[in-house]
């Protein structure tokens, strides 16, 4: 499909948000025709590895042989059925789920979208705890489908969307690259003590809950610090708040643990599953344990959605569950996340533009700034190697917040091959240094 076709087809018949979304670049914008594994392919037949795992939802690859028998069972019997009633696959769904949590979290709601699952973990938490405040993180992105999950979403700025939720404030990322506090070792206690001196001066009533990601994925793949998140939960917990773990981008492997807070010592309070929880198709989750779900029913708690809860997506959940445990997806997560480490650590060693490396598992971030002492964000650079690399066969996008879109943002699938991971990272590697003499050339 040609460049002229496709923007005919915008302009006529679509809504691009935000404005010009489709239009930037479309004559060497593809568009995609079908997808195998790691590959997907455009209409002009043109491959290209997928390290964005398409929208952080094809991190078990894209058309699973599972997954796929799945849907097609599910197609062939039932795909959607009144809530009224329960389900054989929506049962199944919620006891694999539940075995596979960690203990004391074990209750489970399903709905249809990540957003969706922020949404309603909010409310559960306001209802369980009788506050209503609750706090991000400024770098965080929760969602943008409805009101609170915009309002929870402070790594694009609030103003996209104009109003704002009632008791929804932010509290400072530990993003230790950009420290306000220099390199000093106390970082975790002075972000948290600044944080939350501005909560309780910006608190409406009583509060009820934090919220954060184990790693912040769109926000420039910040890992928080050691301690941090626990100590996190503790300043929660002395008001009478609790810790909501958004595992959107991080929970079912991608990080090298079925969980991404297994990392931290700690069980959150309640926790959100989505992206390829169903594999391929929309299903989220809400989880929590069975004195907080007590607590926020008996409250008056309440979340649903017509879709949420049809066979065909709680079957793609339990396919997904299965090829995750079966084919040792979370090992093989880390194992992916060893092996681009080490490259990652080797290019840094060439490529000067590269200011930090951070990540887990599958999901890791390349900073790149203009220079390593001022630490000015490079963003034109981040779009040129998205667009080289695009050029040459491989998927990944620019992440960041508030300005900077400088972080490259590494998501291969966990079905990735060794060989696939090599030919990824070398595509980034060319790309990164044809760039760098590019530049010195232009600085001569």
């Amino acid at each position: 499909m040609d460049a002229r076709a496709v923007k005919e087809l915008v302009d006529e018949w679509m809504i691009p948000t935000p404005p010009g979304a489709y239009m930037a670049g479309i004559e060497n914008r593809p568009v995609i025709a079908r997808a195998e594994g790691v590959a997907v392919y455009d209409t002009n037949g043109k491959r290209y590895l997928d390290f964005g795992s398409g929208q952080m939802a094809a991190a078990l690859g894209h058309n699973h042989p599972r997954y796929v028998a799945s849907v097609k069972r599910s197609l062939e019997t039932i795909s959607h059925s009144t809530k009224t009633f329960l389900n054989v696959d929506r049962l199944e769904l919620h006891r694999r789920l539940g075995e596979i949590l960690t203990r004391p979290l074990q209750k489970s709601l399903f709905l249809v979208s990540g957003s969706d699952a922020i949404e309603a973990a909010v409310d559960m938490a306001r209802k369980a705890t009788g506050g209503v405040d609750v706090l991000a993180l400024n770098m965080a992105l929760h969602g943008s489908t409805s009101f609170v999950t915009r309002s929870l979403t402070f790594g694009w700025n609030r103003s996209r969307h104009g109003l704002a939720a009632p008791g929804t404030s932010a509290i400072l990322a530990p993003y230790a690259y950009r420290s306000p506090f220099g390199d000093e070792p106390d970082f975790v206690e002075k972000c948290l003590d600044l944080s939350f001196e501005i909560a309780d001066s910006n608190f409406t009533g009583r509060p009820a809950a934090v919220i954060v990601e184990p790693v912040l994925s769109a926000g420039g793949v910040v890992v928080p610090p050691p301690g941090y998140i626990k100590a996190l939960r503790q300043r929660a917990h002395d008001r009478g708040m609790l810790l909501i773990m958004d595992e959107s981008q991080t929970g079912l492997g991608k990080t090298g643990r079925m969980w991404g807070h297994q990392h931290e010592d700690i069980v959150p309070d309640i926790m959100t599953v989505s992206k390829h929880f169903g594999a391929g198709l929309p299903v989220s989750a809400v989880c929590t344990t069975p004195a907080i779900a007590e607590r926020a029913v008996g409250n008056g708690y309440f979340a649903t959605r017509s879709h949420a809860c049809d066979p065909i997506v709680c079957a793609a959940g339990v396919a997904s569950i299965d090829i995750i445990q079966e084919e040792g997806l979370v090992e093989r997560a880390a194992a992916i996340g060893t092996r681009v480490q080490a490259e990652l650590r080797d290019m840094m060693q060439e490529i000067e533009a590269i200011g930090d490396i951070r990540g887990r598992g599958v999901l890791h971030g390349i900073e790149l700034v203009e220079d390593r002492k001022t630490k000015a964000p490079a963003n034109e650079l981040a779009r040129a190697v998205v667009q080289q690399c695009q050029e040459a066969g491989l998927l990944l996008q620019a992440r960041g917040s508030h300005g900077r879109l400088n972080v490259i943002r590494l998501v291969p699938p966990m079905t990735s091959s060794d060989d696939e991971i090599d030919e990824g990272m070398s595509t980034l590697r060319k790309a990164l240094s044809t760039l760098q003499k590019t530049r010195r050339l232009q600085a001569a």
